[in-house]
């Protein structure tokens, strides 16, 4: 896969901003951060909304083999305290050769705000680094505006994607840590139905160390689920592993998923 070099930049804005006039980027036909609403506890639900051109696809926050996960720079925004992301249900897709993770067509990810003064106004300004492909894969950024809104009636489009979180399982996932030369090789437990006929098992670690994971290996007996991969740090040296911080996904087909957080030796 070819990924170009150019960062393409753009700004959109919504909620009575004025929007600067510059031409949208190759792969995308829209994209804003929808308003949304104010919750119960005073947090503000909104979300990036993508609009990709037909066959083109962006990623998920673990991209697969060689895709490209999003990030977002929050520095610009007023009343802002912390953010939480709610990702719907990715697909699976083979581009190139490689598997990689992420949406096709359209993307709404819903983003909770937790702003410094609930009763005061959130202004959201996000930079957005990602990657949209279609044969060919292009990073870009989206510089994104919007004022939160205090209305308590939520936006049907960010509670359709709300409703399309991975389902979560109850109980930790069982799983044993064995060191290897650059890091640790894990392999963990699932007592689940399937989720389909071809089930991709993703592991990812929480935490602020990096650590790369790789692809994982994945057989089913039954209702119990079999993933090891292996875990390299920076450092490329054994480590210790929070076992609270790890989140295990298993994507199926038809927009089936399960997330399981936490593991148990």
């Amino acid at each position: 896969m070819r990924i170009s070099t150019a960062i393409l930049s753009f700004a959109l804005s919504i909620g009575g901003m004025p929007a600067v006039a510059q031409p949208v980027p190759q792969g995308i036909t829209d994209a804003e951060l929808r308003p949304g609403w104010r919750l119960a506890n005073g947090n503000r639900m909104v979300a990036l909304h993508l609009k990709l051109q037909p066959g083109w696809k962006t990623y998920w926050r673990a991209p697969g083999e060689a895709g490209i996960p999003p990030r977002f720079d929050w520095s610009g925004s007023r009343n802002l305290r912390a953010v939480a992301f709610h990702w719907p249900v990715p697909q699976v897709f083979d581009l190139n050769g490689m598997e990689v993770i992420g949406y096709r067509d359209e993307l709404v990810l819903p983003i909770e705000i937790a702003p410094v003064d609930p009763d005061q106004p959130v202004t959201v300004k996000t930079s957005v680094e990602l990657g949209v492909c279609e044969t060919i894969c292009m990073p870009m950024v989206l510089d994104l505006a919007a004022q939160t809104t205090n209305t308590p009636a939520p936006d049907p489009v960010i509670e359709a994607a709300l409703a399309n979180q991975p389902r979560p399982v109850d109980g930790a996932a069982r799983c044993r840590a064995e060191p290897i030369r650059d890091g640790l090789r894990l392999t963990t437990e699932i007592t689940a139905p399937s989720v389909g006929p071809r089930e991709v098992t993703v592991v990812e670690l929480d935490q602020a160390q990096p650590v790369w994971i790789s692809a994982a290996e994945t057989a089913r007996a039954g209702d119990v689920l079999r993933a090891t991969v292996d875990m390299v740090p920076a450092n490329a040296r054994p480590f210790a592993l929070d076992r609270s911080a790890l989140r295990v996904t298993v994507i199926g087909e038809n927009g089936k998923a399960i997330e399981i957080r936490g593991c148990a030796s």
